[in-house]
């Protein structure tokens, strides 16, 4: 679509859609990405402050914060075969079903971490079934994010993807504010001791309530416009992940490589930052949660202004304006940090999520104009895991970069500048391409 477009922004596009409906599915997309963000930023910030002492004390300091990046990894790595096995079921079996099992599974995989066993009270059971969780969080993580994208675009006109692609990426501030929010609560409320005894795992435990708000929503909503003409049609595909590589092959590495800045910028300023900052720049845990949830709350006004833009200039353009800003203040901010005060912290993280950001708003968009509808569950599911799964490992990457360079101040600054070229990349290839609506999406 191009700059000059004229767009009137109404709740739907679609005939027989009322604004009601349009608000719920919105509601019901939002609320979830906003559970799954909660999950990853709980244990985010639990892996770098927590899980070391408490599940892999004979490991030592290193060895514990390694091996809670590597925790939070496995989650990361098993994500594809989720991706497969519920991008299947979402182009098969209709996209509300396949949503209503993922939001299921990552739910009870996150209450039941607050009740596991540590190492003090039952050695290793308590990590492998700490890792054992992760792992179903991962399975259920791999079909959440594509289905909620579907769930809220496939309601609009495709020519407005744009901004509806962005209204499910609210999840992720959303659950980053919350998951800090919680914590800094939980700091102010309970004493230090307290917290490492028992207090750490109020937070998880929070994650039910939210399951059944999420689970509610579901159910209340209807199948999407597009999914209901698929079946009238008949244009399901026996194996829609395998027709992915026949429709959209191109189109599939691209949007892998779209993904890393979005998803890996995070992992970078969320999580190593938390365990980088109180280690090695001197700031309190409390103040990398107020710094963090500051640029949480920006971003809830940046992110659907984001989507706004996308409309009107391309998904795929702001997402590459959004991989230049963050390859340009890459080293100048982790230059900074390093002088250690509030301000600057609180400045780092909100140009540093800010820019990342929009990369992240443009992303649902840029995706799904690269997929036909009849394996979009599918394309965008898998794409997104796997590039989820490379972008696993930057926080232990980034951690042994640190430790082998002797935590010189530009080496978190080689890791967001690479991630920021990648995307860009791909960002350019997906502006070139003209986006994919087909006659189901049409007639839907």
């Amino acid at each position: 679509m191009s700059s000059t477009d004229t767009i009137a922004y109404s709740p739907t596009d679609r005939p027989g859609i009322t604004p009601g409906t349009a608000r719920r599915v919105t509601i019901a997309s939002f609320v979830g990405t906003s559970l799954e963000s909660y999950d990853f930023y709980l244990f985010a910030y639990f892996s770098a402050f927590f899980v070391g002492p408490l599940f892999f004390e004979p490991l030592g300091t290193f060895g514990g914060v390694l091996a809670g990046f590597l925790t939070i990894a496995a989650g990361f790595v098993i994500r594809p075969i989720g991706a497969i096995v519920f991008g299947h079921l979402g182009d098969r079996i209709g996209r509300r079903p396949t949503l209503l099992i993922t939001i299921l599974m990552m739910g009870i995989g996150t209450g039941l971490v607050g009740v596991l066993p540590t190492y003090a009270q039952a050695g290793w059971f308590g990590a492998i079934m700490l890792v054992l969780l992760r792992l179903i969080q991962g399975l259920s993580l791999g079909g959440e994010w594509g289905g909620a994208i579907l769930l809220a675009t496939e309601y609009a006109n495709p020519k407005r993807r744009g901004f509806y692609a962005a209204l499910p990426q609210l999840g992720s501030p959303v659950g980053s504010i919350l998951s800090a929010v919680v914590f800094i609560v939980i700091s102010f409320a309970i004493p230090a001791d307290q917290i490492a005894a028992w207090g750490w795992r109020i937070p998880f435990l929070t994650a039910i309530p939210l399951l059944l708000v999420s689970l509610y929503l579901r159910w209340s909503i209807d199948e999407t416009p597009v999914f209901k003409q698929l079946l009238a049609t008949g244009k399901r595909d026996r194996f829609p992940v395998l027709e992915v590589f026949r429709k959209a092959p191109t189109g599939f590495f691209i949007a892998i490589g779209a993904a890393v800045l979005g998803i890996g910028s995070y992992s970078l300023m969320n999580t190593y930052m938390v365990d980088y900052g109180t280690a090695q720049l001197g700031f309190s845990f409390t103040d990398l949660l107020v710094a963090t949830t500051i640029g949480g709350l920006l971003q809830l006004i940046t992110i659907p202004l984001f989507g706004v833009w996308a409309t009107k200039i391309g998904s795929a353009r702001v997402v590459a304006i959004g991989a230049i800003g963050t390859l340009v203040i890459a080293f100048p901010m982790y230059f900074l940090l390093q002088f250690a005060t509030f301000p600057i912290l609180v400045g780092s993280m909100i140009i540093g999520g800010i820019l990342p950001t929009l990369s992240w708003a443009g992303l649902g968009g840029l995706m799904s104009d690269l997929f036909p509808s009849d394996v979009r569950y599918s394309g965008l599911s898998v794409a997104y895991s796997i590039a989820a799964l490379l972008t696993a490992f930057v926080p232990a990457v980034t951690l042994i970069l640190g430790q082998a360079t002797g935590n010189v101040w530009w080496h978190p600054g080689i890791v967001l500048a690479l991630m920021s070229i990648i995307t860009l990349v791909s960002a350019l290839a997906a502006a070139r391409r003209k986006p994919i609506i087909d006659e189901v999406e049409t007639a839907a």
